[in-house]
């Protein structure tokens, strides 16, 4: 799998390079910014970019500047962005925005190399990853009126490890239950979030979206 890099920091971008060549990635290109990345990807799309969120020259957005511009040019290319801090804003930005192969970490997962290389993996097979951290932290967070009230404790966890990314399997794997149980509370998910089936619309990504934004 091919992967390209953009951070600012060169130690811990080479550092990043030597983790996913270890991790069985080719790293076919690195970059100091969100141009230069853009450039790259444009002269030879990889599976997926890894992006660093805050970058020159303005150290605030500038990774997702550089994820919208590589989604135009390439939408097949996965796209991995790291922050040094959970925040949430930019978070739900990422996942209202980009239509999957799109995932957010926090950099200090990098450091565990299999459990990284698999996200992002998963983002570049178009899955969404969302680092745990940010997700205990919206579970935290509560609004008067929660459209997740409705939903059962075992519900709210299903939920929260869809939000990670994971398939039914894998929660099933997680909570110590059956795939059928998991299906069904899955079902029951959509249903009280009233999530109907569509041509257009993927209901599994809206149930999370509506988990993001509670």
């Amino acid at each position: 799998m091919r992967v390209m890099l953009a951070d600012d920091a060169v130690l811990f971008r080479e550092g990043m390079a030597r983790i996913l060549a270890d991790s069985g990635f080719t790293v076919t290109g690195q970059a100091g910014d969100g141009p230069a990345l853009v450039d790259l990807v444009r002269a030879d799309p990889p599976d997926v970019a890894v992006i660093d969120l805050r970058m020159p020259p303005g150290h605030a957005a500038e990774g997702i500047d550089a994820a919208t511009a590589i989604r135009a040019l390439q939408p097949a290319v996965g796209l991995m962005l790291l922050s040094q801090y959970v925040e949430v804003h930019h978070a739900l930005r990422l996942m209202t925005e980009f239509d999957g192969g799109v995932g957010y970490l926090l950099k200090d997962r990098v450091s565990d190399l299999s459990a990284f290389g698999a996200d992002v993996r998963k983002v570049a097979g178009g899955q969404t990853v969302i680092d745990p951290e940010l997700v205990a932290r919206l579970v935290a967070r509560r609004r008067e009126k929660d459209p997740l009230d409705a939903l059962t404790q075992r519900e709210r966890a299903v939920l929260a490890l869809m939000a990670q990314g994971l398939s039914n399997a894998a929660v099933a794997a997680d909570l110590h239950l059956a795939v059928k149980t998991v299906e069904a509370h899955v079902t029951s998910i959509f249903t009280k979030l009233r999530l109907a089936p569509h041509d257009r619309e993927h209901r599994r990504v809206l149930a999370v979206l509506t988990f993001l934004r509670a």
